[in-house]
């Protein structure tokens, strides 16, 4: 058994999503994963201090979550309100509990201003999106933790030299 995995508490099927749903990711993968204990589940919108449900929220500006980190760029509420500091803060948190159970892996949620890793919405609140990455899946991937979307678990086996 290789180590514990990082995964995004909604795609474990936790409805904590900023609607109140979950993305629950159906994988024979990720069920083993599970039954072995191998799975930290976190959300590191609600390890930020969020509520769920609560407004959707962007990064500004087509920009992603390496700008947020580095101040070139804020998380906006869908009502202009600046969340940046409670991203950054989710993100923190997420590493330090991924470091503490030794996860060297994650598999986050593509989309969402913390855990996309592939895709992020524009900020327009439009439902357009454009290639990058979310504050958390930026901060671990700083930190030599390796980024999964829920779309790529198949990526993620092989990583691990596992069986699908």
């Amino acid at each position: 058994m290789t180590g514990k995995i990082l995964i995004s508490a909604c795609l474990a099927g936790l409805p904590v999503r900023y609607d109140g749903a979950a993305k629950t990711l159906v994988h024979a993968a990720v069920e083993r994963w599970r039954v072995q204990g191998r799975l930290v589940t976190l959300c590191p919108e609600l390890a930020g201090g969020f509520q769920v449900p609560r407004p959707p929220a962007e990064i500004e500006n087509g920009m992603n979550g390496d700008d947020v980190l580095d101040g070139r760029a804020r998380v906006l509420e869908i009502s202009g309100g600046d969340v940046s500091a409670a991203y950054v803060d989710g993100a923190r948190i997420a590493l330090d509990v991924a470091r503490q159970n030794g996860c060297r892996h994650a598999l986050l949620i593509d989309g969402s201003p913390s855990c996309g890793s592939g895709f992020v919405y524009d900020g327009t609140f439009s439902g357009s999106r454009h290639a990058g990455q979310g504050v958390t899946a930026a901060l671990l991937r700083r930190n030599g933790i390796a980024v999964y979307s829920d779309r790529e678990v198949d990526r993620l086996v092989a990583a691990l030299g596992e069986g699908a």
